[in-house]
């Protein structure tokens, strides 16, 4: 797309709102009060607020080479501490989608370079789940079904961080695993049962801070 275009797009989208409301954007600079934080893949094709159908200031948004949450990752640790303790949102969404090219790569044995590191936390899903996965004859099954994996494992990843610890024993915050349908543009609720998924595993990550109320 040229580059020039975008600022003409820009100018007809501010003319379209100001059109329905003059007060749109002087009602959208007082500030955010989300009550989702997004976690999502990079993707191009994925935009969070378009597949969801929400407005600027519905949604807090992260996006990252297949939807990753790791806790040598600065970036998303201050997000999620960030839309937990300051914006207090009541949902964390992780959001991968079928045809991740990420996922896909991980599934390969290529040498990808500066990728390398961050390819190996999917490589490390797979590991977790290669009884399950070496059972899926048909590679593109298989290929879906470490996408599903992987948004579980980065659910996971966030229950473990402190600060939703904190939010959800208080009733406060609820984590969903979606899918994103590229071929139908659908989003598929995964329904992930956390507590069968955490069973036994919990007390390792269990973080009992003496401010929890």
């Amino acid at each position: 797309m040229d580059i020039e275009q975008i600022f003409k797009n820009n100018q007809a989208w501010v003319n379209e709102k100001l059109g329905v409301d003059p007060d749109y954007f002087t009602n959208l600079a007082d500030g955010q009060n989300p009550d989702i934080l997004y976690i999502g893949c990079s993707d191009s094709r994925v935009t969070a607020e378009e597949i969801m159908g929400v407005k600027p200031g519905d949604v807090f948004v992260m996006r990252n080479i297949s939807n990753m949450v790791s806790n040598l990752d600065l970036s998303a640790m201050s997000v999620i501490d960030y839309a937990v303790s300051i914006l207090e949102v009541k949902n964390i969404v992780i959001c991968g989608h079928y045809g991740c090219g990420g996922v896909k790569a991980a599934m390969q044995s290529k040498d990808l370079g500066i990728l390398n590191p961050w390819l190996r936390n999917i490589r490390d899903v797979y590991r977790l789940h290669r009884d399950e996965l070496k059972d899926i004859a048909d590679e593109e099954q298989k290929y879906r079904r470490l996408v599903e994996l992987n948004v579980q494992e980065q659910c996971v990843n966030v229950i473990k961080t402190a600060d939703v610890q904190i939010a959800v024993r208080q009733g406060k915050l609820a984590v969903h695993g979606w899918v994103m349908d590229m071929a139908t543009g659908k989003l598929i609720d995964l329904k992930i049962d956390f507590e069968k998924v955490l069973e036994g595993i919990m007390e390792i990550y269990h973080l009992d801070k003496e401010n929890l109320k």
